[in-house]
């Protein structure tokens, strides 16, 4: 799993480059985002702009991340294509994460809290 990492204020924005999070890949994801909350970032944006394919695996490795931060901090999504979108409606995903389209709106609306 590859994910470009950098910091606009306190905000980390982690882009997944690879074009599917699926299970094949959610194990890796799952410690690159433990090892971003470890290392006391708790105000992420997940830029899946590359992502065409979600599955369940993956769903449920940005949901291990978002409970390591607990209320301490938050995940918003950002750049998710319409089947990632579709596959955040139906799981109701989209009721869980704050999802923009674009990333600076998402940089934008974390630096507000």
């Amino acid at each position: 799993m590859d994910i470009e990492q950098k910091e606009k204020g306190d905000v980390l924005i982690a882009t997944v480059l690879n074009d599917r999070l699926d299970a094949h890949g959610a194990d890796d994801f799952r410690k690159a985002m433990s090892g971003f909350v470890s290392d006391g970032n708790h105000r992420i944006i997940l830029d899946i702009s590359a992502v065409n394919f979600v599955d369940s695996s993956g769903l449920g490795a940005m949901v291990a991340a978002l409970k390591l931060i607990g209320g301490d901090g938050d995940i918003l999504i950002c750049g998710a294509a319409e089947p990632v979108m579709r596959m955040f409606k139906l799981t109701r995903m989209n009721k869980v994460f704050r999802i923009f389209e674009q990333q600076k709106d998402a940089v934008r609306a974390l630096s507000k809290q």
